[in-house]
Parts: structure tokens; C-alpha cells; sequence
């Protein structure tokens, strides 16, 4: 896989993490005062998470290393980083939710 492929494939992965911080924010939203407080130090380590991958991306389609294994490397690194704290989150907001209880 050249560094130009590697790039686009991961700006339409990025896409889709922008779309799920979206959703994210806004079952946030939803929640009461205090657990949207408890939340959104998780939307921002995620959003700090994005915007890492991001600038990592940019500076490949920029620079164009000869060796770009490393900064694939980390790339990949904070996709796994985000999945983990995305899916922490989601657990979290599930559980600060109030439940319907059918009559």
C-alpha cells in the first residue's frame, strides 16, 4: 500500500469517527447535568484523539516520507486508542441513560 492510498483510506476512517462524536455528543446531550459532566472529559479525549490522527494524516500527504512505517504505525495506534475510549464512552452514556421500564 503506497502512502497516498494509506492516507485516504484513513480520511474516510476519519470521517466516520467525526460521525460517531456526533452521535456521541448527542446522546450526551440527552443525559442529566451531571452525567454530560462526567461524559464530556470522554468527548474530548476523543476529539484530541481525532485531531492527532488527523495532523499525523496531514503531514504524510505533506512530507512524504521514504519511510512512513513509523507514523503508520502510530496512525493505527490511535485508531485502536479511539476505539477503546469511543467504546468506554458509549458504556458509560448507556449507563448514565434512563431506562424505560415497559409497565
Amino acid at each position: 500500500m503506497d502512502v497516498n492510498d494509506f492516507c485516504k483510506g484513513m480520511e474516510n476512517e476519519m470521517t466516520a469517527w467525526k460521525a460517531k462524536l456526533y452521535d456521541a455528543m448527542r446522546k450526551v446531550d440527552k443525559l442529566g447535568s451531571a452525567e454530560r459532566q462526567k461524559m464530556l472529559a470522554n468527548i474530548e479525549d476523543l476529539h484530541i484523539l481525532l485531531e492527532e490522527m488527523s495532523g499525523r494524516v496531514e503531514q504524510l500527504r505533506t512530507e512524504c516520507p521514504s519511510d512512513w512505517s513509523p507514523m503508520k504505525n502510530d496512525i493505527e495506534q490511535g485508531t485502536v486508542d479511539m476505539r477503546g475510549k469511543y467504546e468506554e464512552t458509549m458504556k458509560a452514556i448507556g449507563e448514565a441513560s434512563p431506562v424505560s421500564i415497559p409497565g
